[in-house]
């Protein structure tokens, strides 16, 4: 069983910043990526920022300059360095990790969601 939880979500001004942090926890032997995406009200999930354990990266065109993902690829966390925040951004973050191959019993490509942690922006 592999559990994400996140931390670090909140209430900023705009222009503000934050940080959000993931660890996955569990039978955990190695995850191929990890990431974050995000569901405002009203609107469809929507991929953030995602990092590979080969290093790539992939973000959303509205964070990027704004938002930086990084990893620790050997604790199983990841967290997403959000700047110059907006408005806009306001929404459910959730952290994912895809690609999961498990331990005890041994599972490969797994893909598990956290819970989800609310940022709000006021303008």
């Amino acid at each position: 069983q592999v559990q994400l939880v996140e931390s670090g979500g909140g209430l900023v001004q705009a222009g503000g910043s934050l940080t959000l942090s993931c660890a996955a926890s569990g039978s955990i032997f190695s995850i191929y990526s990890m990431g974050w995406y995000r569901q405002a009200p009203g609107k469809q999930r929507e991929l953030v920022a995602v990092l590979t354990s080969d290093g790539s990266t992939n973000y959303v065109d509205s964070v990027k300059g704004r938002f930086t993902i990084s990893r620790d690829l050997a604790k199983h966390t990841v967290a997403l360095q959000m700047n110059s925040l907006k408005p806009e951004d306001t929404a459910v973050y959730y952290c994912y990790a895809e690609g999961v191959i498990t331990t005890v019993p041994r599972y490969y490509g797994m893909s598990y969601w956290g819970e989800g942690t609310l940022v709000t922006v006021s303008s």
